[in-house]
């Protein structure tokens, strides 16, 4: 009863705010779900034990993902309702693809609902109907996308968005495998494959990208959902995993490809920030929010939960894997807090800006 109780004060809190102030926001806030929800249910579960996830910190960080993820439905809908949506989320395709954060945000919650409180289990049955609908829809507006993109010439535009195509579908796997333990065989062959094939197509758009402009910079043109290119192979291995479609010798094959990739683009990563602080400032080169930062929380997440489940047999394999459980964990907290604090403090900036012409309003009567 309790938490039901938290469950509602934090959702009407949350409903109220997007209500009153008419807050439409960005079509990829839903990956602050997916990033707290992957270190709930991957990161924190695995390296600490099912003692915390089972426990009373796992349950309010799970009531709490709930919540933003009731706040954010609601905003999309108000979106809707009030005739914004078009022009929000859908009328760019490029941004179209953040859609598919709707799609991962609600199968992580999906997921943590469904383990953490079973009385609850009604709600993640819920989520799985809307969300394949959802996820339906999301795949048919994402390939009229990928046509628009290609007839309209706005490939040199593309980043790592597209990915989420593959996020999306491997999460259904998730979800649909974690509700469901008698999953056909062929479905789960089937989503897999499709993720793999919307990977492929999507990591030649963003390779095409940079491989033929010539006029992009490293510190204004390297856009921060690229790491979902080792995320997707990432979250592709896991849903492997639940799924049970590969073998444990493949699942390593594939966490090693994901390594390779996570190395090669966060090195990219890293000197795109020592670029930016030069040319910017420390300020404004790093200390600057952006709702496509919590994709890299995501995909970090999800690479440790892939190395956590994997099992190389090779001896300089375990050493790195022991190396990343051991150390990771913290280079991922250290990051969440460090992002919750921009995102904190730009809400803030946001609040204050939404506030003034109220007052000015006040004054002046």
């Amino acid at each position: 009863m309790l938490y039901y109780v938290i469950l509602l004060v934090l959702s009407s809190i949350g409903i109220f705010l997007v209500f009153s102030k008419k807050i439409y926001i960005h079509t990829s806030t839903m990956a602050v779900v997916m990033a707290f929800g992957i270190i709930i249910q991957g990161v924190f579960t695995n390296f600490f034990g099912n003692r915390f996830f089972y426990g009373k910190a796992g349950e309010i960080l799970s009531i709490i993902i709930l919540a933003l993820w009731i706040s954010f439905s609601f905003s999309f809908l108000l979106s809707y309702f009030n005739k914004k949506f078009k022009s929000v989320h859908y009328s760019n395709p490029i941004n179209r693809f953040g859609i598919g954060t709707w799609v991962a945000g609600t199968s992580i919650t999906g997921i943590l609902i469904y383990k953490e409180f079973i009385d609850w289990s009604f709600i993640s049955q819920i989520l799985l109907f809307i969300n394949i609908i959802l996820w339906i829809l999301y795949i048919g507006g994402s390939v009229r996308a990928l046509y628009e993109l290609h007839q309209n010439n706005l490939s040199k535009n593309v980043h790592g968005i597209l990915l989420l195509t593959t996020v999306s579908t491997q999460s259904i796997v998730l979800l649909i495998s974690t509700i469901n333990q008698n999953v056909p065989f062929e479905v789960d062959v089937f989503l897999i494959i499709l993720g793999i094939c919307f990977y492929l197509i999507s990591a030649f758009y963003i390779i095409k990208r940079y491989v033929t402009t010539d006029s992009w910079t490293i510190k204004t043109d390297w856009n921060n959902t690229n790491c979902i290119l080792h995320g997707a192979l990432s979250i592709t291995g896991l849903a492997c995993v639940v799924s049970h479609v590969l073998s444990k010798h493949s699942v390593v094959l594939i966490w090693v490809l994901a390594a390779i990739v996570f190395l090669f683009i966060e090195l990219i990563e890293v000197y795109r920030l020592f670029n930016r602080i030069k040319y910017y400032g420390m300020k404004k080169g790093m200390l600057v929010y952006d709702v496509s930062q919590w994709s890299r929380i995501f995909t970090f997440g999800m690479f440790y939960t892939i190395t956590f489940q994997s099992a190389p047999n090779h001896y300089f394999l375990s050493l790195i894997r022991n190396a990343i459980i051991t150390s990771g964990i913290w280079v991922i907290i250290i990051l969440g807090v460090f992002e919750l604090f921009l995102c904190l403090k730009h809400c803030m900036v946001t609040n204050k800006k939404l506030s003034a012409p109220l007052q000015k309003s006040s004054v002046s009567k």
